[in-house]
C-alpha cells in the first residue's frame, strides 16, 4: 500500500542499542535489531518512495520503567547525566516521529536520530 511515492517506517530504539546497560540485555539487543532492520529497509524501500528511520530517545518517564528493579537509580543517574537537565517527554518523541513522516524529512533515510538531551555526549 505504501508503494508508489509515499510511505514511512519509523522504528523506536533506545540508547541500549549502542551502550551496555544493566538489566537491559534482551531489550538492548532487540533495539539494536530495530536499528539494523531500519537501515536495511531504508536501502531496499527508498527506490519505491518509502522512507525508513528510527528515533532513539533516552530515558522517557513511562510505565515501562516500572519493570526495572533499579528504576530509581535509572531516573536519578539519568537526570544527573543529562546536560539539558530533564528527560525527553513522550510528546516530544511523538512530535519528532510526526515530523519524520512529513515531506520536509524525506531525504533523511536510514538514520537513527538520537533524542536524549545530550545524555550520550557525557563521558
Amino acid at each position: 500500500m505504501m508503494k508508489g511515492g509515499w510511505g514511512r517506517v519509523i522504528g523506536i530504539s533506545s540508547i541500549g542499542a549502542r551502550r551496555v546497560l544493566s538489566e537491559y540485555s534482551l531489550v538492548g539487543v532487540s533495539k539494536a535489531v530495530i536499528e539494523t532492520l531500519i537501515r536495511y529497509l531504508a536501502v531496499e524501500l527508498a527506490p519505491q518512495g518509502i522512507v525508513c528511520n528510527a528515533v532513539s530517545p533516552d530515558v522517557v518517564e513511562t510505565e515501562a520503567l516500572d519493570f526495572f528493579p533499579s528504576k530509581e537509580l535509572i531516573l536519578t543517574e539519568g537526570l544527573r547525566r543529562t546536560p539539558a537537565g530533564r528527560f525527553v517527554t513522550p510528546e516530544e518523541v511523538a512530535k519528532l516521529v510526526a515530523w519524520l513522516c512529513t515531506d520536509d524529512a524525506k531525504m533523511i533515510v536510514g538514520q537513527t536520530i538520537v533524542m536524549d538531551g545530550g545524555y550520550e555526549l557525557v563521558a
